[in-house]
Order: structure tokens, then C-alpha cells, then sequence
């Protein structure tokens, strides 16, 4: 059963479940978050199924946070996913996000991040978060620094070369 996470002006987050599995297999499988984020390789409604209950299932059980589906607040339609994200390669817990192309230009991305930035600090109480990107990715450069993320630098991850960013919650800075 989802979970209400917080709502935006425009947008609603909420948590993954298996019946969100046909929206999750359309966004890993769209070819800017291949080329973004990461072949996933997952090709199958039981393959999204299962990674749905191993990745943002299991996090928002152990961590209290994760991925979350966004959708439009008037009509409920899935959009993308942002979150806080746990990662073993990161000390500190990670703004991640993605959504489907045709949403993209409309500012939801930034929107989703900067409610997450408040979500972060004040409802799961982390003092520090980081976000990576792709060295390719400019649009999410762009994002990261408007909303008050700074860079610092590039850390190699099992799967290439990562932009890396931070931010101070406990004084927004």
C-alpha cells in the first residue's frame, strides 16, 4: 500500500509499490535515464516487480526514506521519481530524481528537489545530503546548483565517473 509522502504545489510523492511496476519499467527503460542514470537492465513486469520490492521497498522499510513515484497533484498521472536514496558508495544519503521526457522543461524536477530538501531536514532529520550525476548531464548540474547543492568534485563509482554535490540541511547552506 503507498504511503503519502508530501505534496508540492503541483506534484504529489508517495512511495513505490508492485502496482506501480508498469510505470517503473517505462522510466528505467526510457532512453534519457539510460543515458543519465544507468541501464538497470530490468525488462519484465516480474523483474520491475521484484526490483521495486528489493530497491524502494526495502530502503522505506530500514531507512524510513527512499525513491518516491511523483505524480501531477490534479490528475495523479506518474511522472517520474525523486527521493533520498541510501546508497554504499555515498557516506551521506542522496537526492536522486528522473522523470519521463514529456515532463521535462516544466521545472517538476526542481520542484520535487527543493520540497525534498525541506523533507530531508525537517520529517527525516538528515543534516547533510549529496547528490551525484553523470559528468554529462548539465540539465541536473544546472538543477543541483539552483537549488543550493554545491559541486565537489568528481568520485569514481562502480559505473564511471560521478559529479558530486552537497548540502548542509541543519542551516540550509
Amino acid at each position: 500500500m503507498a504511503m503519502h509522502i508530501l505534496d508540492t504545489e503541483r506534484l504529489r510523492l508517495r512511495t513505490i509499490d508492485e502496482e506501480d511496476a508498469p510505470f517503473y519499467l517505462e522510466l528505467l527503460n526510457s532512453e534519457p535515464f539510460i543515458a543519465n542514470i544507468g541501464d538497470r537492465g530490468i525488462r519484465t513486469l516480474p523483474a520491475a516487480r521484484a526490483a521495486i520490492a528489493a530497491g524502494p521497498v526495502a530502503m522505506q522499510q530500514t531507512h524510513g526514506h527512499s525513491i518516491y513515484l511523483v505524480e501531477l497533484l490534479h490528475s495523479g498521472e506518474p511522472i517520474g521519481m525523486a527521493g533520498l536514496i541510501k546508497r554504499d558508495a555515498l557516506d551521506d544519503v542522496d537526492l536522486g530524481y528522473g522523470l519521463l521526457p514529456p515532463h521535462f522543461g516544466r521545472g517538476y524536477a526542481t520542484e520535487a528537489a527543493r520540497a525534498l530538501l525541506v523533507h530531508a531536514r525537517e520529517a527525516v532529520g538528515l543534516r547533510r545530503l549529496l547528490a551525484i550525476t553523470s559528468p554529462h548531464n548539465h540539465a541536473s548540474h544546472a538543477l543541483l546548483l539552483k537549488i543550493g547543492m554545491r559541486y565537489q568534485g568528481v568520485l569514481q563509482l562502480d559505473d564511471g565517473p560521478a559529479r558530486l554535490y552537497a548540502i548542509g540541511l541543519a542551516s540550509g547552506a
